[in-house]
This record gives C-alpha cells, sequence and structure tokens, in this order.
C-alpha cells in the first residue's frame, strides 16, 4: 500500500524547551554487563590491593575503576569527568556515590612511583596469563616495539627524541610486548622521548620471558618478532639463552655485507607477489654470532625513500625496496616473509590504544602519574579483550601470519553495539531494574552476552 506524501512529513515551527532535573537516566547501560564480567574475575578486590597504597578516602581501586568507566564510554581526559559525573551507571560501576573531580583523581594519579606502580603492572601481567591460558593456545607471538606519545613542554621526563613528525616537540617512548594471537599488551614501559628504540629492550625482553615461563614452564613455545632497532647482540644472545625463537629485521648497516649479498646475488627465487629473495648463513665476527638470515627485494614501479639503500641495477630493472631479516625459525621463504608482516598487526592495536584508550593522552605534569595513567590504559584494553573472547569472539581461520585466532571488535564498534545505550534506572518489586527502549539487535546482543557471563 501506498502512503500519501504528506503522512511522511512534520512540521516543526518552535525549539523544544530545554529542562535538566534529577532523574535515573543513563547513556551507558552496557556498563553494568562490562561490571558483571570484571566481578568475575574479581578485578575490584584485586584493584584495592594493587593500589593500596593510593587513593586516600575514595580508595585507589575505585578511583582506578573510574578510569576505566571514564574511558569506556569514550571520555579522554580527566575533565570530562564533570560531564558524566551524574550518570548512576558509572557510579554504579565504580563504587562510589559520589564522582570526585578531576583534580582529586590528577592528585591521587601524582601518588603513583616506581613501587607503588609495581602492583598495578604485575595485576596487567597476570590478567593477560589468565585469558591466555583459557585459551590453551599452541604458541605464543610476541611483537616488542616502542611508540611516540607527544607531551607538553613542562612534562616531567619528556625530551625531544624520535619522532619523525614532530621532531621539536618533547615526548615519552613507551616499549609494549604485544600477543599477537589475541591482542593483549603483556606489559608496557614507559620512557624519555630521546632514547633509542632498544633502549632497556633487554631487561624489558627479560622481564617478558621470565614471566611467561614462569606461568607456562618451557612447554610454551615463545616466538618473538621485532624491527631492526632491536638487532643488537645482547637480545639475539637473550633470545638463544632462554630457547625462544626470533624473526628480527636487520639494518642495511655499512659494517655489514648485506648490500653486497645482494649485488653478487644472481638467482632469486619468489616469496610473495613481486617479492623475490634467498636465504644466507651470516657471520657477524664483530658480536661473534652466525644468523640465518633472509634478504628479499619488493619490486615497486616508483623510486620510494628506500631506494638510498642499494643502487646496484639498471633503471630498466625497475626500482627496488630490501629488506632483511634475521630468525632460527624452521620456516621457507614464503612462510618466513608471512611471519614477519604479521608484525603490523601490532600498529593496528597501537592505533586502536591512542584512539580509544587515550593512551597518548598526557593528564598530568608528573611522570609517575603519566606512567599509571598508561596502565590504566593498557589496563582497560586488555580486559576489554578478555571481554570478548569469553563472550563475543569467535574463531577465525589460521593464517601464515600468526596474528588474531579471533574475530575481535574495535572499541569503536562495542562501544556502539554495547556501551552507549540510554536507558533508566528504576525500582520495581524492591529491586533496582535497567529499562531499555525495545530493540531487537539490542536485546539479542544483551541476552547472549548474559548468557555467556551466566554459563
Amino acid at each position: 500500500m501506498r502512503l500519501s506524501v504528506p503522512s511522511l512529513r512534520r512540521m516543526v515551527k518552535r525549539p523544544l524547551h530545554i529542562e535538566f532535573g534529577h532523574q535515573q537516566l543513563t547513556s551507558y547501560s552496557g556498563l553494568e554487563l562490562l561490571r558483571r564480567y570484571l566481578r568475575q574475575r574479581e578485578l575490584p578486590s584485586r584493584l584495592r590491593a594493587a593500589c593500596a597504597a593510593t587513593g586516600g578516602d575514595y580508595g585507589g581501586g575505585r578511583l582506578a575503576l573510574l578510569v576505566l568507566a571514564l574511558l569506556y564510554v569514550g571520555a579522554r581526559r580527566l575533565e570530562h569527568l564533570r560531564y558524566v559525573a551524574g550518570d548512576p551507571l558509572i557510579a554504579r560501576f565504580c563504587g562510589l556515590a559520589r564522582i570526585p573531580t578531576a583534580r582529586t583523581v590528577g592528585n591521587w594519579l601524582r601518588q603513583f612511583t616506581q613501587a607503588t606502580l609495581s602492583p598495578l603492572v604485575q595485576l596487567n601481567h597476570d590478567l593477560v596469563i589468565e585469558a591466555v591460558r583459557r585459551l590453551a593456545l599452541p604458541r605464543l607471538t610476541i611483537d616488542i616495539d616502542g611508540t611516540v606519545v607527544r607531551t607538553g613542554a613542562t612534562v616531567g621526563w619528556a625530551f625531544r627524541g624520535f619522532n619523525p613528525h614532530h621532531r621539536k616537540d618533547p615526548s615519552y617512548y613507551p616499549l609494549l610486548a604485544h600477543v599477537a594471537q589475541t591482542g593483549h599488551i603483556l606489559r608496557v614501559k614507559n620512557r624519555p622521548g630521546n632514547v633509542h628504540d632498544s633502549k632497556q629492550s633487554v631487561a624489558f625482553l627479560r622481564e617478558v620471558i621470565d614471566g611467561l615461563r614462569t606461568a607456562f614452564g618451557r612447554r610454551l613455545p615463545l616466538e618473538f618478532r621485532m624491527d631492526a632497532a632491536f638487532c643488537q647482540r645482547a637480545v639475539f644472545r637473550l633470545l638463544a639463552a632462554r630457547g625462544c625463537a626470533y624473526a628480527i629485521k636487520v639494518g642495511y648497516w655499512s659494517w655489514l655485507p648485506l648490500k653486497q649479498l645482494a649485488a653478487e646475488r644472481q638467482r632469486w627465487l619468489p616469496v610473495a607477489p613481486h617479492v623475490t629473495g634467498f636465504f644466507h648463513d651470516l657471520h657477524i665476527p664483530q658480536w661473534n654470532l652466525h644468523l640465518r638470515v633472509m634478504i628479499y627485494r619488493k619490486h615497486v614501479g616508483h623510486e620510494s625513500p628506500k631506494n638510498f639503500q642499494l643502487d646496484l641495477f639498471t633503471p630498466d630493472d625497475g626500482h627496488f625496496e630490501y629488506s632483511a631479516v634475521a630468525t632460527n625459525l624452521a620456516l621457507d621463504l614464503p612462510a618466513l616473509y608471512a611471519f614477519i608482516c604479521g608484525r603490523g598487526a601490532q600498529e593496528k592495536t597501537i592505533a586502536e590504544l591512542k584512539g580509544e584508550f587515550a593512551l597518548d593522552v598526557i593528564p598530568t605534569r608528573h611522570y609517575g602519574a603519566n606512567s599509571a595513567w598508561q596502565q590504566l590504559s593498557i589496563l582497560a584494553h586488555n580486559l576489554i579483550r578478555s571481554f570478548q573472547l569469553d563472550t563475543l569472539a569467535t574463531p577465525k581461520p589460521r593464517s601464515r601470519k600468526r596474528t588474531y585466532t579471533y574475530l575481535i571488535r574495535s572499541m569503536r564498534t562495542l562501544r556502539f553495539l554495547l556501551v552507549v545505550r540510554a536507558g533508566r534506572l528504576t525500582r520495581l518489586g524492591g529491586r533496582h531494574v535497567l529499562r531499555l527502549s525495545h530493540n531487537p539487535a539490542t536485546e539479542a546482543l544483551y541476552g547472549a552476552i548474559s548468557h555467556r557471563l551466566a554459563a
């Protein structure tokens, strides 16, 4: 039946009158499902223990939950607390009758030092280990990399360093350990911005390996992927001594014969579309090391900034980008190339950390407070990953890149589907009830999650 045109339109003549009153309305109904999940993991009590040395009257554990709630609803700064202070679901999520001000939370963050931050770091590590143990993965692939976080000019321990887009801006340079199969961040270490990417990497790697060996023993194979900044003798020796597999990019440094090897090579084997390469047993006398190196080149149709590495061929051969990877994995050329390309999935995780979990936000000028904020950002990310793995995630087909083994929704998608849902908190029959407007898709999603949490 065809409807009439006037029935499809509506006349609006004057603006609506806006009033504010005390009502038990919420914009974030999905926080209730997250709260149930966190209680099952005993997170409130574990946060209280981890933040026992800080907190004051509000309690460190409750303030940490408040920061998590802030990140889950999409807020990025402490100043945004004033705009969500009246939401009953946020107060219920963190167990507070009164939401503190941004200044109070900032003062709490400033109480963190290297000693008081350690329990929070350990809690994050334990939660990731528990999630990985529940999945019973056959191996763990860890990507190690650093990322730049710009700061203000007066922020503590922030210096000018490696920042190709903003060279004059002071920054931090945190180092992260990313679990490729799940997207968790196993460990993060904040560093000033004027250090080399591999600075403190040996100690960082030792902590990561020791933590995993303590949890799983030597029965679980460990694989590490890193870029050329981590191509250091101490890194190779540590990984070999601990029985870990690795694939580490090698720089075309002048004291290595990689350029000569590529120039003398006559037969390049196919690796992938437009990619050829070969294996070579490289001896580095300066380090007293023998490395199995894959040298490969990618054919490109234009001159790129990487072409300065080699000028070996005539113009009719086209342009190539050259790379090299040192490994102790028993993989052929195509499999090793796919494996090292899988390291790019970490960049997506870091982008989500900065965009959705405010890892790139500097809440204070205090180094300890900013480091605590980074830990809470990582904690929020890891918890939402574990939440999906236990409720919504579905397995993905296996890939030689060894990246995500489950289909994981981004926080932006999850926030739209689950968290940001309007509701009313009412009291019916002597108990509190959260009432949402009827929507079949939302009702099915909430029902499926509630069923999984109750199982």
